[in-house]
């Protein structure tokens, strides 16, 4: 008799789940052990060079740490490993808190944000790797398009963007400013230097799983050029999504150009009619995002628009060089927050 004629296939199943899931539980309980025995070795030759305030003590005592105990327990206790796990312990100060994160991350999450200068950037990128479940490539592909820099949150005071990261902790619940980004990357259209608006709506729904990441996360795509009708006349939205997280319809308008004021008026109407015809119980009023392909800053702040709801982004469809956007990035983030500074913080949704 063969085994397929005896065996019972949903009992074959069910063994695969708990077999696999106690893999699982074990893999996660190994990774936090090691990440925390990383974490005390650090704080442990920390203290120790702290303690030796002679000049070169630290460099002789992780070199030869670094020799015996790769002689004595492999490469991983190599003294660069070491020097990894000094900076871990520095970084990350309190054991309870890498006790609880080593549970969700794993080493090498940690080795992609410990050295990060921006110590608000690295707790960004370790919030979201925590909420959304980020792989290491995922989080070095979000290192890699400087996500935390072109967040909407990244302009506002430090306080604020702490809170905002803390309420994330508490509550699992990220503020728009969190998902919000400008500029939005979409060099993987694949448009050249001229095309149309039609042109552009083509490229992102052919590319919507890369527009969807480029997104953020929660993001579902609705319509293409949904039709409203206001006092017999026709208007269309040129994208809408619906977002879970923000539990919130996102409208997209789609701008060739540089941003002109009364692009808020346009803005302003499909928001208020989505909010009486389509926002649900429970929802939140929807959003609206203008992307364009310059900003007019001075416009956009004296229109107050966070106040309707309503996001201004350019989009780059031909990406500057890594150091040129950065550049470019910290330039806009030090503006905004020093304009911020001459008034009142804006409220935090």
């Amino acid at each position: 008799m063969s085994d397929r004629a005896v065996t019972d296939p949903a009992l074959v199943a069910e063994l695969r789940q708990l077999i696999d899931a106690a893999r699982q539980r074990a893999a996660v309980a190994v990774n936090a052990e090691l990440t925390l025995l990383y974490w005390q070795i650090g704080r442990r030759i920390h203290r120790e060079v702290l303690a030796g305030k002679r000049a070169g003590y630290g460099e002789e005592i992780v070199s030869a740490l670094g020799r015996q105990l790769t002689h004595e327990y492999g490469r991983g206790f190599s003294t660069k490993n070491l020097r990894h796990m000094i900076r871990f312990a520095e970084v990350f100060p309190e054991e309870n808190i890498v006790s609880t994160l080593s549970r969700q991350l794993s080493w090498s999450h940690f080795l992609e944000v410990i050295y990060l200068k921006e110590p608000l950037a690295r707790e960004f990128y370790v919030r979201l790797c925590q909420e959304e479940g980020w792989s290491v490539r995922r989080l070095r592909e979000r290192k890699e398009t400087l996500l935390f820099e072109r967040t909407a949150i990244s302009r506002k005071p430090e306080e604020t963007i702490r809170h905002e990261l803390q309420r994330l902790d508490d509550t699992g619940q990220p503020s728009p400013q969190l998902l919000l980004k400008d500029p939005y990357l979409l060099d993987f259209l694949g448009l050249n230097d001229r095309y149309l608006e039609r042109d552009l709506e083509d490229a992102i729904l052919r590319e919507i799983e890369h527009f969807l990441l480029e997104l953020g996360a929660g993001f579902t795509f609705v319509a293409r050029q949904r039709r409203i009708q206001i006092d017999d006349e026709d208007f269309y939205i040129d994208l809408l999504f619906y977002n879970r997280k923000l539990r919130r319809l996102v409208a997209i308008d789609l701008k060739l150009g540089r941003f002109k004021a009364e692009y808020k008026g346009q803005m302003e109407l499909y928001l208020r009619w989505l909010a009486r015809h389509e926002q649900e119980a429970g929802e939140n009023p929807p959003l609206g995002i203008i992307l364009c392909a310059g900003k007019q800053h001075e416009q956009i702040e004296l229109l107050e628009l966070d106040k309707s709801g309503i996001h201004v982004a350019e989009y780059l469809t031909v990406l500057p060089s890594r150091e040129a956007l950065q550049a470019k990035l910290h330039q806009s983030i030090a503006a905004a927050r020093a304009r911020l500074q001459g008034g009142q913080d804006e409220p935090t949704d």
